[in-house]
């Protein structure tokens, strides 16, 4: 499985979402698809305020894989948050893990997921190294503070 690949986190962003009336499906709770939205929010801001965006060839992330595991459902009215952890960085990708939480239920963990972000060329949609601009920040995060593990408490 992904997550046991990666055994060192770290947190780089928390957002705040409002689950929507319309996020809800048949069942009455979040559909799954949305937690992949909820997800991607998160990571896109972060890449943003990051600087990781596409440059001016093109060039920029995408992801290549993406997992979920649901542990409770969300139900609408309510909020998620959604932590953002990296983990650690290669040639030209580097690991996203994320945690969703019910800001209404004690911060109680919901699901927890994450993505491979791969730095590719626009040319021929193939991997290339990560910018050494990128690189660094993501040292620079990886090397400050203390390190979280996996373990979920």
């Amino acid at each position: 499985m992904i997550e046991n690949k990666v055994t060192e986190k770290k947190l780089v962003y928390t957002v705040t979402i409002p689950i929507r009336w319309g996020d809800m499906d048949a069942m009455g709770h979040v559909n799954n698809t949305v937690y992949f939205q909820y997800m991607e929010q998160a990571r896109i801001e972060w890449l943003s305020m990051m600087g990781c965006m596409p440059d001016e060839n093109g060039n920029g992330p995408v992801i290549v894989n993406a997992y979920c595991t649901f542990k409770k459902p969300l139900k609408y009215p309510g909020q998620v948050e959604v932590c953002t952890y990296i983990g650690a960085a290669g040639r030209s990708s580097f690991e996203t893990m994320q945690e969703m939480r019910s800001v209404g239920d004690g911060y109680a963990l919901y699901a927890e997921g994450g993505a491979k972000v791969v730095w590719v060329a626009a040319e021929n949609g193939k991997s290339i190294a990560l910018p050494d601009a990128i690189k660094q920040k993501l040292s620079e995060i990886k090397t400050a503070g203390k390190r979280k593990t996996l373990t979920s408490s």
